[in-house]
């Protein structure tokens, strides 16, 4: 049975182009630290190219971890959490949860690098809120709240604490995802 963390193949359509929506907005933080790799910028095309259906999932699980190594090349802890941020969308074609994660570290990147952190991360969940479509936001309902299912990203691991696991929570909240 598959993880309630995948959603159906329509749902992850609905849901990448929202977390490339939100990979876009962190990603001239990466681009200004290592100004030479395109891995993020592509990342987050394919995360459309698959929203349109341009791309099946087989073909983007071979291709999930290409951005997320690109963290590797930026110095800058924004540019890090931006990479990771276009990795995640890039995610969403195999498991829908990613999105989450696209966002959360969207918001990691816009507080580091921000004068202000804390108004800079609710700035940037706010808008992340009000760039879901319905549509989106009932796909992202369907997910377990974070840290209640093991069987994928919103897991006890990386994403489920810290700010990252704040991140997801908030957003989950907005949308109505009640909290365990």
């Amino acid at each position: 049975m598959p993880s309630p963390q995948s959603l159906t193949d329509t749902e992850r359509r609905l849901v990448a182009a929202w977390a490339a929506d939100c990979a876009e907005r962190v990603l001239p933080l990466f681009e200004a630290d290592a100004p030479g790799d395109d891995r993020p910028r592509d990342a987050i095309a394919r995360a459309r190219g698959f929203a349109r259906g341009e791309l099946d999932a087989a073909g983007e699980i071979r291709r999930r971890f290409v951005a997320g190594r690109a963290a590797h090349a930026a110095a800058a802890p924004a540019a890090v959490a931006a990479a990771r941020a276009a990795a995640q969308a890039a995610g969403a074609a195999h498991m829908g949860a990613h999105a989450l994660g696209a966002a959360a570290y969207a918001a990691r990147a816009a507080g580091l690098a921000a004068a202000d952190p804390d108004a800079a991360v609710a700035d940037e969940l706010a808008w992340q809120l009000a760039r879901m479509t319905d549509d989106v936001s009932a796909a992202l309902r369907l997910l377990p709240p974070l840290g209640n299912d093991s069987a994928g990203p919103l897991g006890a691991g990386l994403l489920a604490s810290g700010d990252l696991g704040a991140h997801i929570r908030t957003l989950q909240a907005a949308i109505g995802v009640a909290q365990v």
